[in-house]
């Protein structure tokens, strides 16, 4: 082979090392700019490339008016997927969880009920404050037994409905008698503060000590009586996304809404309190 052929080959040989060089580094130069853009986009748009199907939210009972409007929206925001909600006492809610119940997130109506999902294991992260909520006197419309205050709840004849001690509400109604020095024995104990409140709708009881946004749920349905012994008793509500969230990306995004100022506007709105 000739000095020239010879020349010509190595050039040839190269050029084609250099090619498949800046084929490489083309094809990364794409792969960088696909992932580049995605995370560029805005934020709304990128939300809505991820979130897909349906997003399973277990949520304390007193949540319940409150998510559902929320859930709406989310759903208008991102077309096509489905929020379905399980709303109950937060105990139970998180036996239920922890005993293998599919679910995306969690909203307890306190710090312990959500302690017994995070020990477990089975929370993604750590739990946030949403909101807070406060207990109030709920009687019969027009306050016909004349409640004025918590130790009024003692009188003979009173029937009287609270929460299961087990329950956020129940322990908060308990922790306000306690701090009164009072002792009050009710006709029933109920397993979510929609059931106790629902005992004074029905007429089946004179009065309830719920929480303040089962009051403004209620309309007039029931009249509500503050005391001032609530305050020394408001609950902390937590979210978390859990651990084996079927849709962990829709899951997420709810809990961004819920704690964005146009989740919040609602919350407060029902009458919670802000974290």
């Amino acid at each position: 082979m000739t000095r020239s052929a010879r020349r010509t080959r190595r050039m040839l040989s190269v050029a084609g090392l250099g090619t498949a060089a800046l084929l490489t580094l083309s094809a990364c130069g794409s792969s960088d700019s696909d992932s580049g853009s995605s995370s560029d986009s805005s934020p709304s748009g990128s939300a809505d490339k991820k979130v897909s199907g349906t997003v399973t939210v277990f949520a304390a009972a007193s949540l319940k008016e409150s998510f559902t409007t929320l859930g709406k929206q989310f759903e208008k925001a991102h077309p096509g997927t489905k929020v379905t909600f399980s709303f109950g006492g937060s105990d139970t809610l998180a036996a239920g969880i922890t005993g293998g119940a599919p679910a995306d997130v969690f909203a307890a109506a306190s710090p312990k009920t959500m302690k017994t999902v995070t020990d477990k294991g089975d929370a993604a992260g750590d739990p946030s404050t949403f909101v807070r909520n406060q207990l109030e006197i709920a009687t019969l419309p027009g306050n016909p037994d004349k409640v004025a205050s918590l130790k009024d709840l003692t009188k003979s004849g009173l029937k009287v409905v609270l929460c299961d001690k087990t329950v956020p509400c129940g322990a908060a109604a308990q922790k306000a008698l306690d701090a009164s020095k009072l002792k009050l024995t009710p006709v029933s104990y109920e397993q979510d503060v929609k059931s106790a409140l629902t005992k004074v709708e029905l007429k089946e009881a004179d009065a309830a000590v719920v929480y303040k946004t089962d009051v403004h749920a209620a309309g007039d349905k029931v009249e509500g009586v503050e005391f001032p012994e609530s305050a020394d008793a408001i609950n902390d509500y937590p979210i978390a996304r859990l651990k084996d969230a079927p849709n962990a990306a829709g899951a997420k995004a709810f809990i961004e809404l819920v704690r964005s100022a146009e989740g919040q506007k609602v919350l407060t709105g029902a009458g919670f309190l802000k974290p």
